[in-house]
């Protein structure tokens, strides 16, 4: 009888390690010991910010349709934006904040209000030199945006000396961690007890990181050709008023959807441009823009395989 029990038993736990083959088979994302954000080494050995990254990177890795957009996004964009860091000293990965701010889409608007790739409000936006009205939202121009993101990043890290803290103060605000750091006596976003979503932020950027550094590993399988296309273009200077852009654009061998898809900036159908402000309009060449004619480049060869 003991016998008969037990082998019905080693029987169960059998069949409940085997397999479901109703269920596709899913895997927990290995957390690392430490790991390198921003150029400082973060020591994961403790449990809570172990835990605090493994949310993160499993919640990218399984809802998987906008981290896969991101990635795709990502080789157009980072070409351009990885400059402007590198030229501003920031380190690149920054641009990782980008993503995690708005999977790299250059018309993402908040229900808040920010908007464009670095999702800045429209207060923030005019502090650091960006123009912001009807007709013009600089916002929207991901070279002057990401130029006033390098502002911010810059004068964050001589208040704080450290990246995380600068990460968590583009979410939570700088006067919410200066108060907090003091209040706390700590010296690290790491260690601050914050509201939810900004003690998430350095996580979200360290595991959008470790996807986006080699996507295969965590189950993303793209070629290159999947990936989208830097788009190549000429310059168009304007320092007066256009009366109508829709007749601008025809008159430089593009529509209008081609010139507002383009330069996401340009927010009317006129400009009135009182000031004689000088404007860069791009105006994207013919091959470009198909498939069959573009260019294929990859940025990261380890987006693909």
């Amino acid at each position: 009888m003991f016998l008969a029990a037990t082998s019905c038993a080693t029987a169960a736990e059998t069949e409940l390690e085997r397999p479901n083959p109703q269920f596709v088979s899913v895997s927990n994302p290995e957390i690392p010991m430490s790991y390198t954000f921003a150029g400082e080494n973060v020591n994961l050995d403790r449990v809570d910010m172990t835990e605090r990254l493994d949310r993160e990177l499993t919640s990218m890795v399984y809802t998987h349709g906008n981290t896969l957009l991101t990635i795709k996004r990502a080789n157009r964009f980072f070409p351009l934006m990885e400059p402007i860091l590198k030229k501003n000293g920031i380190h690149p990965d920054f641009l990782y904040l980008a993503c995690i701010e708005s999977y790299l889409n250059p018309l993402a608007r908040s229900g808040a209000g920010a908007v464009g790739i670095w999702q800045f409000m429209p207060a923030t936006a005019k502090e650091y030199g960006l123009e912001v009205n009807d007709e013009v939202d600089e916002r929207y121009h991901f070279v002057k945006e990401t130029e006033a993101a390098c502002k911010y990043f810059k004068r964050a890290f001589a208040k704080y000396g450290n990246w995380e803290s600068v990460a968590a103060s583009y979410n939570g605000g700088t006067g919410r961690i200066d108060k907090e750091l003091s209040a706390q006596n700590v010296n690290s976003a790491f260690d601050l007890w914050l509201v939810e979503e900004t003690r998430r932020y350095p996580y979200r950027m360290m595991a959008m990181k470790m996807i986006m550094e080699n996507p295969s590993e965590y189950g993303f399988t793209l070629g290159d050709h999947q990936l989208y296309q830097p788009l190549e273009y000429t310059v168009e200077t304007v320092s007066g008023p256009v009366a109508d852009w829709a007749v601008w654009a025809q008159n430089h061998g593009i529509d209008y959807q081609t010139l507002r898809e383009y330069n996401p900036w340009i927010r009317d159908k006129k400009l009135t441009n009182k000031s004689g402000k000088t404007y860069q309009v791009w105006i994207p060449k013919a091959d470009s823009l198909l498939r069959s004619s573009r260019k294929v480049s990859t940025y990261n060869s380890n987006w693909t395989k």
